[in-house]
């Protein structure tokens, strides 16, 4: 625990992945086995580290270009 007495989870069940991507549950295991997202076993569960989440976030995050100009 840190001193203030909140426990900061560093690994995320596949419900609470769920919530915080915004990707559904079914889509979460399909991309699991797919090996398409960052993803930690333990023992028989499926976890996600965080950390690892938002870097998958941002390496899929593409910017909008700036419009053509006419030619």
């Amino acid at each position: 625990m840190t001193k203030t007495g909140v426990l900061t989870r560093r690994l995320l069940s596949i419900r609470e992945a769920s919530e915080y991507t915004g990707v559904s549950h079914k889509t979460l295991y399909r991309m699991v086995s797919q090996r398409r997202i960052p993803f930690t076993k333990m023992g028989r569960r499926t976890m996600f580290d965080i950390c690892k989440l938002d870097e998958w976030i941002g390496a899929n995050t593409f910017m909008p270009t700036s419009p053509r100009k006419a030619a």
